[in-house]
């Protein structure tokens, strides 16, 4: 694929993200969040596979290395950790100011790629991210 694509799919997740929201927060009502969050990750492990499969690109888990399970686990792990997080935070907040917080993680994403990746953003991008964590305060803090 094309690398200039990758901002059509990142655009795409922001419309999904925001949907996201939305509909958890009208979902959430007379139901706990934890459980709220098992049934949203059942509907995403069914759906996630019929799409693999029906394109054509399910391959055996087994051919993988350690490194790249280790860090799928991990990965895994951390979105359950945030899927839970988020979904206590919609029960209990409004979702105008859960989901802005939330995007702080564009600017932790930004950090630990520095640290742990050897990425270097430039100054215009650094520009932005910090535009971003204001816009979090702005948001998302307000009392």
């Amino acid at each position: 694929m094309d690398s200039s694509g990758w901002l059509v799919w990142a655009l795409l997740s922001a419309v999904f993200a925001a949907m996201t929201a939305i509909f958890a927060k009208l979902g959430l009502e007379g139901v706990d969040s934890d459980f709220a969050t098992l049934i949203r990750t059942g509907v995403i492990l069914v759906v996630l596979s019929a799409f693999v499969y029906a394109l054509g690109k399910w391959s055996s888990p087994f051919a993988l290395g350690r490194r790249t399970w280790l860090f799928l686990i991990l990965s895994g792990l951390a979105t359950g950790a945030s899927w839970l997080c988020y979904f206590r935070a919609l029960k209990i907040g409004e979702a105008s100011k859960v989901a802005p917080v939330d995007k702080l993680s564009l600017l932790l994403v930004a950090v630990f790629a520095v640290i742990f990746l050897g990425e270097r953003p430039s100054v215009t991008s650094w520009f932005g991210i910090l535009l971003v964590g204001a816009g979090v305060v702005v948001l998302g803090l307000k009392r």
